[in-house]
């Protein structure tokens, strides 16, 4: 019997569940397990909820093609997010910043989500999710400020001149040119994400959810 956490073969029997399936441990990472659930959501693990999460499928496609709840799958991905650690950020680099629309819930409830692209390594540095103006740009620019950013790229956006010091900023053609094509990933991967379409985000936790999901897993 191979480990349902680590795939290891040195497992043991461990006693028996209340209604006496036979319960097993690991003696590599010490993890309990059966070797057969009655309920379909104990066999799938987190790896097929992000793989399916990041290429497109929604709350629900995800629920029919692992044929679990749709409860579930919100679930499982807000603890996957959770224990998510923001990966650390490069010191000295360029960055360029930008946000995207979207909305939560209906379509007069609109929401960008802000976050800071390093171009050389092809890594999103931080993000935030909330109403398109200074504060929620604030959380990411001075994120990126901290980290004795060479550059900083935007738009023409006027919230950004007053957030970015002059000696930094750079506002010009094709100066975000990796970050919109990545732009464009987000929007193609992530349903929730998409143009002209009746996928949406019903809450601002998954939103911020699966759009680090996407990023840092």
């Amino acid at each position: 019997m191979k480990c349902k956490q680590c795939t290891s073969s040195k497992t043991i029997k461990s006693g028996r569940q209340k209604n006496g399936t036979q319960k097993y441990q690991c003696k590599v990472c010490g993890t309990y397990f059966q070797g057969s659930y009655r309920y379909q959501s104990y066999e799938v693990n987190d790896k097929m909820i992000i793989q399916l999460t990041k290429e497109g499928c929604g709350i629900r496609s995800t629920s029919r093609i692992l044929n679990i709840s749709a409860t579930t799958v919100i679930n499982r991905i807000l603890k996957i997010a959770s224990n998510i650690e923001k990966p650390p950020i490069p010191i000295g680099k360029s960055y360029q910043v930008d946000e995207l629309i979207t909305f939560i819930g209906n379509k007069q409830r609109k929401c960008c989500v802000v976050y800071a692209f390093e171009p050389e390594n092809k890594t999103v540095a931080c993000f935030a999710v909330g109403r398109r103006n200074k504060n929620t740009l604030r959380q990411v620019v001075n994120t990126v400020l901290l980290s004795e950013a060479k550059q900083i790229a935007t738009d023409k956006l006027n919230y950004y001149e007053t957030l970015i010091p002059k000696t930094l900023h750079q506002v010009k053609r094709k100066g975000t040119n990796h970050i919109e094509r990545h732009n464009l990933n987000l929007r193609t991967h992530l349903k929730r994400l998409n143009r002209r379409t009746i996928c949406y985000s019903k809450s601002l936790s998954m939103l911020v959810a699966c759009v680090m999901i996407y990023f840092w897993r």
